[in-house]
């Protein structure tokens, strides 16, 4: 059966140019669509880590599940070998199709349905078998195209295919994301792969192709770019109405940093919210309890040099900054255009209390572990205002080796206060938070605060994975923390007394978990949950 296969797989193409120059172009398109299959690869690790959560897991879903199905796609090519030409170019155009609109697909069911898994292993699966498929095509006609041997016709195809992945690699995150986005950088790669396969087999294997397939690729092609064409242009209407359906209809700022997306709606008192990658930061409508919690039981004391790991909204330095006894503040905030919106947008900037005007308040714009690393200063009180641990890049933030460079810049009376998420829903991380914090060699004092969020609020902010319904805090000091309590100076306060205070800590202790292992560097020990 081999003996009879191999004529048909090495039949001389005829060719409109010579060999060499055939031979070329092929390696030009492997090039050009391993760059886009990357791209289309990664795409899709952003979405699942933006869309659902838990980057390592969903990373390792994407990867695992393309892998395989690469395998499969490999298998199925073997039987349209005999037809290569036509075979692979409708294998690119499906690809360009499948992969170019992937991005919109998981959006639109991430707005529209609240879910996306589903929809990502699909795409996943398809873009895997679809990849898989162009390599046997793609050996086939390179030996048509010169009679060259097996091994040197694999070596030259592989040298392409891993020189335009690393193209890709490069390319997705530092000029598809920063210049066109997600959406508009899939459709382009979209349109890219399907010129790139369309023109090889229209142009280079054209004589092999009968008129029925020529008038079949020409269809098909032109079919799949005005589609990719057509969703480019209405991207942003796309984008509108996604956003929508996900924060409701008065968003008033939406921007993809270099970091993150930040969306803010609303714009009085009650209705203010600040999104970031979708989870919500801010709620106007319940921020003064949360922040009262996490910063005043921590101003018990000298307080006069306080510094703020994110909290670049503001709020936190607000409640600092009610102490006339507070000589400077040090906000450190990795993403600029947070703290750009919470000094120049009118409804943020009256709810922080025009924080960012005090004179005593500075910012730096760095990781807060690798400003903590190269800090030379001691701090009375650091606050630690950042987002939910989970396996991300922001674990590290929540690790022990953390905490320990925190202890290193404080004060021998000075204390650390953590937001630790929610006792409630997510206990074992609340009290891995603890153990890592004393790990660094500080004491520690968990206390929790329950959140008023009701109503429509309280569904809003569960479909856009949002701060949760009761606060989880870790006080922490190189001695043991006295009694949670409010400082004999401290301003007064909407929403935090001395009873609640009592009762924080109380609650705390009712949540269990206690005696989990802390998580480090080498082990991160915590799952994000959307």
């Amino acid at each position: 059966m081999i003996d009879q296969q191999t004529p048909v797989r090495r039949r001389a193409a005829r060719l409109p140019v010579r060999p060499r120059t055939g031979r070329f172009l092929v390696l030009a398109v492997v090039f050009v669509c391993a760059a886009c299959g990357l791209v289309y690869e990664l795409e899709l690790v952003a979405l699942a880590s933006y869309l659902i959560g838990d980057s390592v897991t969903q990373a390792s879903v994407v990867l695992s599940v393309m892998v395989f199905a690469m395998g499969i796609g490999s298998l199925l090519a073997k039987r349209l070998r005999c037809r290569a030409a036509v075979g692979f170019g409708l294998i690119e155009a499906a690809l360009a199709l499948t992969g170019g609109t992937s991005a919109l697909v998981l959006h639109a069911s991430f707005a529209w349905l609240g879910e996306s898994r589903h929809a990502l292993v699909c795409f996943s699966l398809a873009i895997g078998i679809l990849i898989g498929a162009e390599i046997p095509l793609l050996m086939t006609l390179i030996q048509r195209v010169d009679r060259q041997d097996a091994g040197g016709a694999v070596a030259d195809l592989f040298a392409a295919d891993y020189v335009g992945a690393l193209v890709g690699g490069l390319a997705f995150p530092f000029l598809l994301l920063p210049v066109m986005g997600q959406l508009t950088g899939a459709l382009f790669t979209g349109g890219v792969n399907a010129v790139a396969g369309g023109a090889l087999v229209l142009w280079v294997f054209r004589r092999d192709l009968r008129a029925r397939e020529r008038r079949l690729l020409i269809v098909v092609n032109a079919v799949v770019i005005a589609l990719l064409a057509t969703a480019t242009v209405l991207v942003d209407d796309f984008e509108r109405a996604a956003r929508r359906a996900v924060y409701g209809a008065e968003v008033r700022v939406a921007e993809r940093t270099g970091v993150q997306e930040v969306v803010l709606t609303g714009t009085g008192r009650g209705s203010l919210d600040l999104y970031l990658d979708g989870r919500l930061r801010v709620s106007s409508r319940d921020e003064y309890r949360f922040h009262e919690a996490l910063v005043h039981p921590a101003m018990k004391g000298t307080h006069r040099r306080v510094l703020i790991l994110g909290g670049g909204d503001g709020l936190a330095a607000r409640e600092v900054l009610r102490y006339p006894d507070v000589t400077s503040v040090v906000v450190v905030e990795l993403d600029p255009a947070v703290t750009r919106l919470a000094r120049t947008d009118p409804a943020l900037s009256r709810l922080n209390g025009h924080a960012y005007e005090d004179p005593r308040l500075s910012t730096a714009t760095a990781d807060a572990f690798t400003w903590l690393r190269a800090a030379r200063g001691r701090f009375d009180v650091v606050i630690s205002d950042l987002p939910d641990p989970g396996i991300t890049a922001g674990s590290k933030l929540y690790a022990a080796e953390f905490y320990g460079l925190v202890a290193g810049v404080l004060e021998p009376g000075g204390r650390l206060v953590v937001h630790a998420g929610s006792p409630a829903g997510r206990p074992e991380t609340f009290w891995t938070v603890d153990a890592s914090v004393r790990a660094s060699g500080l004491r520690t004092r968990p206390y929790r605060v329950r959140g008023r969020l009701t109503g429509s609020a309280a569904g809003q902010d569960r479909r856009a994975g949002a701060v949760p319904r009761d606060w989880g805090f870790v006080l922490a000091a190189r001695h043991a923390p006295g009694p949670l309590g409010l400082d004999p100076r401290a301003p007064e306060l909407a929403t935090l007394g001395e009873r609640d205070l009592r009762v924080a800590r109380h609650g705390a202790e009712r949540a269990g978990e206690r005696g989990v292992p802390p998580s480090t560097l080498v082990h991160p020990r915590y799952r994000e949950e959307r």
